[in-house]
């Protein structure tokens, strides 16, 4: 199996068996830190998850993605929380996070710039809506190389 689809494998093998336990798949990743191969396999749910949550989803898919032989070489598998700044990836992400304040980076220049950072306005007909220091973005969800919330600290 190529290496560019095992997260997609991956995450279709595991996110039903996610999702009964009441959890969301975020994301999953696979690539190489250093000499080894990291599996990571992002997770949420209302609240925020916990350690525990964490490491049910650990021992479930571990067991899942070696009987499937998903991934043949040595690797790494961690679960977490996506964190404060989580990465948008999906429509439902965005549609989410109406009114956050987010960061885009883009594959192909959009004007004359690859790099957003504004209020998320909209997700509307596969373009995410952005306003950017007062000036309007459709920004198509094909073109977007990565996108995370901004972490907002308030005194």
């Amino acid at each position: 199996m190529a290496k560019g689809s095992i997260p997609q494998s991956v995450e279709a093998l595991v996110e039903p068996v996610i999702q009964a336990q009441g959890l969301e798949l975020v994301d999953v990743e696979y690539k190489r830190e250093g000499p080894n191969w990291v599996l990571r396999i992002y997770i949420d749910k209302a609240g925020g998850v916990g350690v525990e949550d964490c490491k049910q989803v650990s021992h479930m898919v571990e067991d899942m993605i070696e009987v499937d032989d998903l991934v043949r070489t040595h690797y790494i598998l961690e679960v977490s929380s996506p964190g404060l700044d989580r990465p948008l990836k999906k429509e439902k992400d965005f549609l989410r996070y109406l009114g956050k304040k987010v960061q885009i980076t883009t594959f192909a220049p959009i004007g004359d710039r690859r790099n957003f950072k504004g209020i998320l306005k909209n997700f509307e007909d596969g373009a995410v809506h952005l306003d950017a220091q007062g000036q309007a973005f459709a920004i198509p969800l094909s073109n977007i190389a990565s996108a995370r919330l901004e972490i907002e600290f308030k005194l």
